[in-house]
């Protein structure tokens, strides 16, 4: 099997081709490194891989845009936000915003958030 690598909007593709059969598929590459790492992974990193993956969808863009899971050890996610303004907010929406990312992970994994203002990285 071959491999290449594409990256586009949407993250880092491989395009992995079988020559015997002639096929070819795309695989993300964030598939390919759980796969890869999983055994060695604590689980704590699991899971912010998973918030990771969510995230967006969890808070919605407005909030995606300025604000960014940071770490995460024993049910508390630190996140990085872009000013006290949206600090401010984003207290009143933390416990909706925990509602929202358990669900979307299927089980509880998050109990507390901490904001603090940060990198922002996308």
């Amino acid at each position: 099997m071959q491999t290449a690598g594409r990256a586009n909007n949407y993250g880092f593709w491989i395009i992995q081709l079988d020559k015997k059969n002639r096929k070819s598929k795309l695989i993300h590459i964030s598939d390919i490194l759980n796969s890869a790492l999983g055994k060695y992974r604590p689980a704590k990193d699991t899971h912010m891989t998973k918030i990771w993956d969510v995230w967006d969808n969890a808070v919605g863009k407005p909030i995606a845009m300025n604000a960014k899971p940071h770490s995460f050890k024993d049910g508390q996610l630190n996140v990085n936000v872009s000013s006290s303004s949206w600090i401010h907010q984003l207290k009143f929406l933390e416990k909706e915003m925990i509602l929202n990312i358990n669900k979307q992970i299927g089980q509880t994994v998050v109990k507390q958030l901490r904001f603090k203002i940060g990198k922002i990285h996308s």
